[in-house]
């Protein structure tokens, strides 16, 4: 867990160069620039570098510079970094080869916790060209271990941001080592680089540090066989209830068959209690019609007249055949024969129609039978279509409440699809937190090799300048010296 953030002041803190812009007091800005130059770049001993400097800055006004330090630019996002990371809980302090004067100020402005600068030396207010302090003699790293050891912390609670050459003993010691718009020679060493000029940047690239340290790979892994575990069982779930659905489906289209079917049947008898319908109502036609013209049709029963017609003309015509008779006589007889004969003649006529009304009468009757006849078999048909229909509402029931059915399970079916393709996004995520923290983990064994490597290679420096003076090695230092081959 990272307790403390280190920042360099120059180009990190604030968006200047103190020492440049002292210089303009002076007007030796450009030897000044030069010279930053070189040492930032790494070109040339920050000691050497800061004691020519300041003896460039003779003369200058305490006042002068404090009004100056005032006026100096804040790196953007400096305010709302330093105040977000102290509200985290991070100590913070700035390690800077630049002077008391400035530094102070600065750090009273964004609440430093610590600050840790050089020196300036003055009298009456003016400078005297002289330096002293902690980054004179010694490295960053030194001074960063020293404060770790005062507070109690460790490199790895630790991170350092900075720009040029003397900050990079502190960044690769850090656990995690910012180059912020740094020289190339920074970037070489550092863990992570911000290109951006914009403090807010590291926030980020801490709190992803402070999450991989929080986020234990194994728990991570444990998550992930949890959501497997769980997709295992919803899929499972979800297969049962498109299994149902599926069955729920097939019935449903076995039933609409079956509904299909008994409608085809149902209008087969519809059309053929139709078909009958209208024989029917032909015959009827007919049977309308030949009652019609029986109607129309005039007779007598006249069995008998014509009978007794006959017979007196029989009587008639003998006793003119037999008889003399005188000519009035005769001819009333032939006349009275006559109009018998006329009567008769019409008797014979409406027995003739008589007849034909007896046979138009027996084709009505047969029309008639074959009316109720078709129509019973029409009734016939028209109940079996009745029945028919009523089988299919019955059929189309069952197939709605298989529909019902089929549609409830596939939306079951689909809410753990839904389900599972979230959990299936969880594992995903969890894949690329297991890679990104594995390469975390990677990044960070290989930083803390390195910074090790580092940090025993200037224990190692300091166990032989110590044997130089007389100190005898143990076997571990001895060891120590060898590997880095010192000795």
């Amino acid at each position: 867990m990272i307790k403390l953030v280190v920042f360099d002041l120059d180009n990190v803190i604030i968006d200047a160069e103190a020492i440049d812009e002292i210089g303009k007091l002076m007007g030796v800005e450009e030897k000044i620039m030069e010279l930053t130059k070189r040492a930032m770049e790494g070109e040339m001993d920050f000691k050497e570098s800061i004691e020519e400097r300041v003896k460039l800055l003779k003369g200058a006004r305490v006042d002068d510079i404090k009004k100056l330090a005032h006026k100096l630019p804040l790196m953007k996002g400096a305010k709302e970094t330093i105040q977000q990371l102290k509200e985290k809980g991070y100590k913070i302090a700035t390690i800077t080869g630049s002077f008391d004067i400035i530094a102070d100020i600065i750090g009273k402005k964004l609440n430093l916790d610590y600050i840790i600068c050089n020196k300036l030396h003055h009298k009456r207010g003016i400078l005297t060209g002289e330096v002293s302090g902690p980054l004179v003699k010694k490295t960053k790293y030194e001074i960063l271990q020293r404060l770790l050891e005062d507070e109690g912390f460790s490199f790895d609670e630790c991170v350092a941001v900075g720009d040029g050459a003397n900050d990079i003993s502190m960044i690769e010691s850090a656990k995690l080592g910012i180059a912020f718009n740094a020289k190339p020679i920074v970037k070489e060493k550092a863990d992570a680089i911000i290109e951006k000029k914009d403090l807010k940047e590291i926030l980020p690239l801490i709190e992803e540090l402070e999450e991989t340290d929080e986020v234990n790979l194994e728990e991570v892994l444990d998550k992930k066989k949890e959501y497997e575990d769980k997709l295992s069982i919803i899929l499972k779930e979800r297969d049962e209830l498109n299994k149902e659905a599926k069955e729920k489906k097939e019935l449903r289209d076995e039933l609409n068959k079956k509904v299909k079917e008994n409608l085809e049947l149902a209008i087969e008898f519809r059309d053929k209690r139709n078909e009958i319908n209208k024989i029917v109502e032909e015959n009827k036609r007919l049977r309308d019609e030949t009652n019609k013209k029986i109607r129309k049709l005039k007779w007598s029963s006249t069995g008998r007249k014509r009978l007794k017609l006959e017979n007196k003309i029989k009587e008639i015509d003998k006793i003119i055949e037999t008889q003399v008779l005188d000519m009035k006589k005769e001819n009333e007889l032939v006349n009275r024969v006559n109009d018998l004969r006329r009567e008769l003649a019409k008797i014979q006529e409406d027995e003739k129609t008589q007849k034909k009304a007896i046979k138009l009468k027996k084709l009505s009757e047969k029309y008639h039978e074959n009316v109720v006849k078709l129509s019973k078999e029409a009734q016939e048909y028209h109940e079996k279509m009745l029945e028919q229909f009523q089988k299919t509402d019955k059929i189309r029931a069952k197939a709605d409440e298989a529909h019902k059915e089929f549609m409830k399970f596939r939306k079951l079916a689909s809410k753990k699809h839904e389900k599972s393709k979230k959990i299936l996004k969880r594992i995903k995520q969890a894949n690329i937190e297991i890679k990104r923290i594995k390469s975390r983990m990677d990044s960070v064994n290989a930083a803390k090799s390195r910074k090790r490597r580092i940090v025993e290679k200037k224990r190692a420096e300091e166990i032989y300048k110590l044997f130089k003076d007389g100190k005898k090695l143990t076997k571990d230092e001895l060891l120590l010296l060898q590997r880095y081959r010192i000795i």
